[in-house]
């Protein structure tokens, strides 16, 4: 079928709105018809490079629509069903998924390779080129093509717009706060970087009982908002945070830290550390460019003081399974997830989209489909 897509041909230069070409669903996969589509910094990584990929690119990997087409085999999900995109597709079966850690299934491997699960090639073509989907699946597109593996059934009464979100922001940055920092009643915890994935981590601690959820952003904006969110105090940064929280415990500092920023640097880890208390953890859920390998650390201090740093993928878990806790959150008004999208975009508007994320803006920017582009 023909439909059109936002791909990234150049690095460093605007994503492009052209005409492109889906195969019909192979064994195992699934045609899914966009209603709405997430902007997460993530897709944003590889226009720059950050993040590796064959170009041309067509990114998102946040979605959310409607089944309309299923190939052989597949059983999880049939035509008409309300979907979310899994970011990360997760067989059940490899030794990760058979030990919980679907999050970590070795179908991560070939995330970055932009060629379907089913056969190895790409389903995606603009004229005669091959197109590599990010993450598998290519949300920034009215249409996809994906394996039964990369969708999740959920309940329609969810808002299109806020169920893109549950495919990883939301599940992210909350599982970062419950699953990762594991985040008990009573603690103190910082989140460093309020935008759709920080303010869900903020959203984990507060469910979690914290007893100070303080949020550092260097936007004032965005720190008034997270006070919408739960956050008891808020720091434009971390050097800023650290006299307050060392009064605000009693020098006892945060027993979790977690740094949820759109663009990870190595020197932010050493700040974090000392905004950490003894034995507490600080996780890091932040992304950085593959290539980077620096990383400013005490390692007396961090031995001495018995802390850990921990990484974050998809939270920890995988939207099979988070996806109806987090959708009861939702329900039960637990989780703000509508409060949380601050402006919808035509695909034709991804550019000025991403620039909205660039200059603090948005907390999470999304992408609307509407009959016009089907």
């Amino acid at each position: 079928m023909k439909t059109k897509g936002a791909l990234i041909r150049e690095l460093n230069k605007p994503i492009v709105v052209e005409e492109i070409t889906f195969g019909d669903p192979a064994e195992g996969e699934v045609q899914v018809q966009l209603h709405a589509a997430g902007m997460c910094h993530s897709d944003y990584h590889v226009l720059t490079g950050a993040t590796p990929m064959e170009l041309p690119v067509l990114p998102g990997h946040e979605g959310a629509g409607v089944v309309t087409k299923v190939g052989k085999g597949v059983t999880s999900v049939q035509e008409g069903d309300h979907v979310i995109f899994a970011f990360i597709p997760a067989c059940g079966k490899c030794p990760p998924c058979m030990r919980g850690y679907r999050s970590l299934c070795d179908r991560g491997a070939i995330l970055l390779g932009g060629k379907a699960i089913a056969d190895g090639t790409n389903r995606i073509h603009a004229g005669d080129t091959p197109v590599s989907a990010m993450n598998l699946l290519g949300t920034f597109s009215p249409y996809a093509v994906v394996h039964e593996d990369s969708v999740v059934k959920i309940d329609d009464s969810v808002p299109f717009e806020s169920a893109a979100l549950l495919g990883c922001a939301v599940p992210t940055g909350f599982g970062s706060a419950t699953n990762i920092a594991e985040v008990k009643p009573g603690e103190d915890v910082i989140i460093i970087g309020v935008g759709g994935i920080g303010m869900s981590a903020l959203q984990g601690a507060v469910v979690s009982g914290a007893r100070y959820v303080i949020a550092i952003d260097p936007v004032p904006w965005k720190r008034e908002q997270a006070l919408k969110f739960g956050a008891t105090h808020v720091y434009a940064s971390m050097a800023e945070a650290i006299m307050p929280v060392m009064d605000l415990t009693w020098g006892i500092m945060a027993q979790k830290t977690i740094i949820t920023v759109g663009e990870m640097k190595g020197e932010y880890i050493e700040e974090a550390m000392i905004l950490t208390a003894k034995t507490g953890t600080c996780v890091v859920t932040g992304m950085g460019a593959m290539v980077d390998v620096d990383v400013k650390f005490n390692l007396f201090l961090f031995t001495m003081l018995q802390k850990t740093l921990k990484g974050n993928i998809f939270g920890g878990g995988t939207t099979h399974t988070e996806t109806p806790r987090l959708v009861g959150l939702y329900k039960q008004g637990l989780l703000k997830i509508d409060e949380m999208i601050t402006t919808t975009y035509s695909l034709e508007q991804i550019n000025e989209g991403y620039q909205d994320m660039l200059d603090g803006k948005n907390i999470r920017g999304v992408i609307k489909y509407t009959e016009a582009d089907w």
